[in-house]
């Protein structure tokens, strides 16, 4: 559904070594540095889409949206909960209700959620195949 997802952040580089983390725990390459005039980013690319970080075109201080989450896919548990880990050795924050699973009605869900550092809502999540 979606081509890329871009968060705004304050800390560039204190952003990029967190997702590298995190997004390295889901077998995913470091950001790529990228420049758009006085805008720096950095890009993850994968099969699947993009995700970016970048400061804001507009020279305004980047914030995070109440009630937004960005979801990325894995393949077990055990790779969301390094997810996690990861984002809380890099300078993210633990937030919602803690790592494991849930039921609803989309079915049975393992779910980890963390805030990067600049405030950001993030989700891995793992759905696992239908019996």
């Amino acid at each position: 559904m979606f081509s890329h997802v871009i968060l705004g952040v304050n800390d560039l580089e204190a952003s990029k070594k967190f997702y590298d983390a995190v997004l390295g725990a889901l077998g995913i390459k470091p950001g790529v540095h990228n420049q758009s005039g006085t805008a720096e980013r950095y890009f993850y690319r994968s099969a699947s889409g993009s995700f970016g970080i970048t400061t804001p075109l507009n020279g305004e201080p980047a914030t995070h949206g109440n009630g937004s989450t960005i979801g990325f896919n894995t393949s077990s548990p055990e790779q969301a909960d390094a997810f996690h880990a990861a984002g809380l050795a890099n300078g993210g924050s633990s937030c919602e209700d803690p790592p494991g699973w849930r039921d609803g009605a989309v079915g049975k869900l393992y779910l980890v959620y963390l805030r990067d550092p600049a405030g950001n809502k993030l989700c891995a999540l793992y759905r696992p195949p239908k019996a």
